[in-house]
């Protein structure tokens, strides 16, 4: 089929595969999250320079979901245009110039800049893996724990990071722009890469175009149940991204020790995702694994919820393990499908649509924030969306196809 001849064709000169592609597979990785999570340790600063609202705020929480939502419909393009070499090589200078445009001017500006770097980062979420899945055939789980770890790391990083550079450079400006540096190490790092596998392999021919073939998903009622479970973990991942700093820092803790915590979350989902996803997907049914995961994160929110200055270490490291499902919800994509068509068709709409609703937490969150004067009422949301991840996570995980 079209789709087994794009999967075994290499899609570029990548494809030769290496150290120097796995130093820029890793360092790519690590520009992933960090745009998006260095923000929320900063967002109160932030609004105050600008004379921004929580409405506003809400907004650049928002970007990148709807960002990751477009992504699927440009990245194949892209790629089948220009190579996913290339394509790569120029969302990493898009990411660039966006972490540098959002830091120079006013909220508008702030806006923008973040629009153009989540683009970036949006289209880079989609080529990565099929570089990993091209270049390192035999190597697919290591190369993807690896790139899992690296991107988790990243976001880590960049709430954990940022509150030091903020004191150390004298700003939200500097302290945000300071990652642009990261970017541009990991363009140079590629274009290395890629220049390097020009120089040594013939070339190679473009990923083809995938026709999609067989009935619409769109009819299909445990395709929504995915869609929608996709959708619900990734919209509390972008709430917890937005907000959750901010939540700590009005609860009496530092910008420095909310960063930390966001870290935590962040980091404490690594080493559960990369051990999880294999032992669940050997089993007949994920089910367990996901409503398992979901009770413990949903005791976190209720703690936020209800006291979160009261255990914000405990309520952190339960929010981080219910966090942890996203490996179970990609994995459920490929798990419900027979066939790679179908996986390929079935990726699109869960990630496409999933991303899409994905994208309205952050903004009901600091409207209802705006709207209630305090915290409660948002996490109160939050809690009923986790309910309804449960229960869709669970009718996606039993051991049937689209």
């Amino acid at each position: 089929s079209a789709l087994d001849r794009s999967v075994k064709a290499r899609p570029s000169t990548t494809a030769a595969g290496g150290a120097l592609l796995v130093v820029a597979v890793v360092l790519t990785a690590l520009n992933l999250r960090p745009a998006i999570t260095s923000v929320g340790p900063l967002l109160a600063d932030m609004r105050g320079d600008l004379g921004a609202s929580a409405l506003w705020a809400g907004v650049l929480t928002t970007l990148p979901g709807l960002c990751f939502a477009a992504a699927g419909l440009t990245a194949p393009w892209l790629a089948r245009r220009f190579g996913i070499d290339s394509a790569i090589a120029g969302a990493l200078l898009v990411l660039t110039t966006g972490l540098l445009l959002r830091v120079i001017d006013g909220p508008h500006v702030v806006i923008g800049g973040t629009l153009v770097a989540t683009a970036g980062i949006a289209l880079i979420n989609v080529l990565i893996p099929v570089v990993i899945k091209s270049s390192f055939p035999a190597r697919i789980g290591l190369m993807t724990g690896i790139y899992t770890a690296a991107l988790q790391g990243g976001g880590a990083a960049g709430s954990a990071v940022t509150p030091a550079l903020d004191e150390m450079l004298g700003g939200w400006r500097f302290a945000l722009g300071a990652w642009a540096v990261l970017a541009a190490a990991a363009l140079v790092v590629w274009l290395s890469a890629m220049l390097r596998n020009r120089a040594t392999r013939p070339p190679a021919p473009r990923v083809e175009a995938v026709a999609a073939a067989g009935r619409s998903l769109l009819r299909s009622r445990l395709a929504w149940i995915i869609t929608g479970f996709f959708g619900c973990q990734s919209l509390l991942a972008y709430v917890v991204m937005g907000w959750l700093p901010q939540v700590f820092i009005d609860n009496g803790l530092s910008k420095g020790d909310a960063g930390l915590l966001l870290g935590l979350n962040a980091v404490i989902a690594v080493p559960i995702s990369i051990v999880v996803a294999p032992l669940a997907s050997r089993r007949p049914s994920q089910s367990g694994w996901i409503v398992g995961l979901g009770v413990l994160g949903i005791t976190g929110v209720a703690g936020l919820a209800i006291a979160p200055a009261a255990a914000p270490v405990l309520w952190t490291v339960l929010l981080g393990l219910g966090m942890s499902v996203f490996s179970l919800a990609l994995a459920v994509i490929a798990l419900r499908a027979r066939n790679a068509a179908d996986t390929a068709r079935l990726s699109g709409m869960v990630q496409g649509l999933g991303y899409l609703l994905a994208g309205i937490g952050p903004f009901a969150f600091g409207l209802l924030h705006e709207l209630s004067g305090g915290w409660t009422v948002p996490w109160m949301m939050v809690l009923g969306i986790y309910v309804i991840q449960i229960v869709l996570g669970a009718l996606a995980g039993r051991p049937r196809y689209v």
